[in-house]
């Protein structure tokens, strides 16, 4: 039996590190690799959820609803989970993801804003899909607050509680004390997703093991937002060499990283200076790619930006603030040569 229960982020997660364009044929061929690696959960939508498609976040090359749909028609055994952060996407696009056929519905919120996903969970339960509360960026919350704000999850009837690393600034002592705070508190399953900034994603997710976590996410290839995410099938791996099992074939799994989703992009899970910088200033994975075009747009600094932002603590939905930052910087660099003359 399984130890814990996998959640395949790729072509939810992954689609920020392709800017939201992945195609119906790449999301069929990944769904029937994973299915047939015996992976059990895999999610699909636009990286900032159902509804995120648009000028703010990005808009998709194929509506995700299509890209859903696809999914179900491939996967065999496995689940098709979806994404939905309040404010992003509405009720009416739960609707529609369900509809299409996922069975699974992981509410987003900030860590610190639980009680705005109650409708949301409760809709889901309606639908008949499970409910998954997904707390973002977990590492910007002391171990204590993090588990109030997953009481208020369980409270609204979530079978799951992830304690999500967004920005990959996580050290395994954060992760072991923030998992250990809420399986303390909740009845219901805890869960762990991990981003690779600092090259402790797969760590950290075996340091939650030891906390008695139920489920752990990860992306093929680690395909995901800034520098990506536990890489499913070195997860796998290192679980087998340790005698957990997953359920997942290690060598299916590998088959899956290397010939289906590698050639999606060749270069991810090098972990450059930008992508480094996001764990260490505790900045939003998905902010990199925009952040990269407005520093090109501006003629500043990604890293300065990168920098700015982790120190206004911003967060997940307020992407326009990383133009206010590029033109501020632009303003000060100006401003800087004209005193210098």
């Amino acid at each position: 039996m399984a130890r814990f229960r996998l959640t395949d982020s790729t072509l939810r997660d992954g689609s920020h590190a392709v800017a939201h364009q992945f195609t119906e044929d790449q999301v069929r061929r990944v769904v029937s690799s994973l299915d047939a690696a015996g992976v059990p959960v895999i999610e699909v939508s636009h990286g900032d959820g159902v509804g995120g498609s648009s000028f703010n976040y990005g808009f998709s090359h194929t509506d995700e609803m299509h890209l859903i749909r696809a999914a179900v028609e491939e996967a065999k055994q496995a689940k098709i989970a979806v994404l939905m952060v309040p404010g992003i996407g509405t009720k009416d696009d739960l609707r529609k993801a369900a509809d299409a056929g996922a069975t699974v519905a992981r509410i987003a919120v900030h860590c610190t804003e639980a009680d705005i996903s109650q409708q949301h969970i409760a809709l889901a339960g309606e639908l008949g899909m499970e409910s998954v509360g997904f707390l973002m960026m977990a590492s910007m919350i002391s171990p204590e607050g993090l588990a109030e704000q997953a009481q208020l999850l369980d409270s609204y009837g979530v079978g799951t509680v992830y304690v999500v690393d967004s920005a990959g600034a996580m050290t395994i002592d954060d992760a072991r004390r923030r998992v250990s705070a809420v399986k303390k508190v909740v009845s219901c399953q805890v869960g762990i997703h991990a981003h690779n900034n600092l090259s402790l994603a797969v760590a950290n997710s075996l340091a939650a093991l030891e906390e008695g976590v139920d489920q752990i996410d990860g992306c093929t290839t680690g395909l995901g937002a800034g520098a990506g995410n536990c890489p499913t099938e070195i997860l796998v791996a290192a679980c087998e060499k340790s005698g957990i099992s997953t359920g997942i074939d290690p060598l299916g799994i590998m088959d899956a990283a290397q010939d289906t989703v590698r050639p999606i992009r060749p270069d991810q899970g090098v972990i450059d200076r930008d992508g480094l910088l996001l764990g260490y200033a505790g900045v939003y994975a998905s902010f990199l790619l925009h952040a990269k075009r407005a520093a090109e747009r501006y003629g500043v600094d990604t890293k300065d930006i990168l920098l700015e932002l982790g120190e206004r603590k911003v967060v997940g939905g307020q992407e326009d603030m990383i133009i206010d930052v590029a033109m501020e910087l632009q303003r000060r660099a100006a401003a800087a040569q004209v005193a210098g003359q």
